[in-house]
């Protein structure tokens, strides 16, 4: 809903999304998502207090009046604590540290523990990542459409890719919002399809990671437009895959949000320096210039989702000559 506010239901999941999505653990997921102002509690296993088997958010509510709490399940399948962790390496530490996280967040105490969530990236860290994701954008020509579980991870990880962005940036939800919540639907499967992915594949949470900094100071103008342009090009593998799985009505979705709700975000990007100009390729300075200018074409060159194949005109019905009548 762009340039409205959204639900709380909405708020949330693009929250826990976006600090899913950016955190390297489950103890920074939890601290993202108190310095995003989300209010979070543990949900413990029968009989233990050291074990969290969920969790649920609430917005802050006005004064006066009690929160509303929301499950994991209850915002998204994929966003269920043990989707989530699924993303996250394991260990003996980290669990101690994510304990100790949901304890303080149950409590509404701070932790006491700083973490990279409170710092900002290395700068060159842009190059990397968005070169992560052109790898990505390769490798997944060669995932068959049939292989849910794996483009269902790819839409997980673009969707947190751009909810990070929103969450920083729009006031209201607006486009890069609207475009999380669109890939996020490809990311929904039923328990029983969840599989592990069946070769490895970049990982797109350094792009979050990059992207949730914005905020405070981030990179260059330009190497927003070069990731958006690396994350764009995802979004057509995802329309490909569901297109050519017979799936035309998300892959229409996904290409309708890129149109009217992504296309948009370029707009808003002054153009490059010459310094960092340097360093961009020639394709994406020129899209950077365009957008400078405020003159989006509704569908530039290397457009992030193909132009739909029009329907070839029926050629005109030649006219036959009459015969003639020949008078006797």
């Amino acid at each position: 809903r762009t340039g409205l506010s959204a639900l709380p239901r909405e708020t949330l999941a693009r929250a826990v999304r976006a600090c899913a999505s950016a955190s390297a653990d489950e103890a920074e997921f939890v601290r993202r998502l108190r310095r995003s102002g989300v209010r979070a509690r543990p949900r413990y296993a029968a009989g233990r207090g050291d074990v969290v088997s969920g969790y649920s958010v609430a917005l802050r509510p006005p004064k006066g009046e009690a929160p509303i709490w929301y499950s994991g399940g209850q915002l998204a399948r994929d966003l269920t604590l043990p989707r989530l962790r699924a993303g996250w390496p394991d260990s003996p530490q980290g669990a101690a540290a994510a304990v100790h996280e949901w304890a303080a967040a149950k409590r509404n105490q701070p932790s006491g523990v700083i973490g990279r969530e409170a710092s900002e990236p290395d700068p060159e860290l842009w190059a990397r990542y968005s070169s992560e994701i052109a790898e990505l954008r390769e490798r997944l020509r060669s995932v068959p459409p049939e292989d849910r579980a794996t483009w269902a991870h790819v839409a997980g990880e673009s969707a947190g890719a751009f909810a990070a962005w929103s969450l920083q940036v729009e006031a209201t939800p607006g486009p890069l919002a609207a475009t999380a919540e669109s890939l996020a639907r490809s990311a929904q499967l039923r328990a029983h399809a969840v599989r592990p992915l069946r070769a490895p594949l970049p990982s797109m949470r350094g792009a979050s990671l990059l992207l949730a900094s914005i905020a405070h100071g981030g990179q260059g103008t330009v190497s927003q437009a070069v990731l958006l342009r690396q994350l764009a090009n995802v979004a057509k593998a995802l329309h490909d895959s569901h297109r050519a799985a017979g799936e035309a009505q998300r892959a229409a979705a996904i290409e309708r949000v890129v149109r009217e709700q992504l296309a948009t975000v370029g707009t808003s990007m002054p153009g490059p320096t010459l310094r960092e100009a340097s360093v961009v390729d020639e394709q994406a300075l020129q899209a950077a210039r365009v957008a400078s200018q405020g003159q989006m074409t509704p569908r530039p060159p290397g457009s992030p989702v193909p132009t739909p194949i029009a329907e070839p005109e029926p050629k005109p019905a030649v006219a036959q000559p009459r015969e003639t009548e020949i008078q006797r």
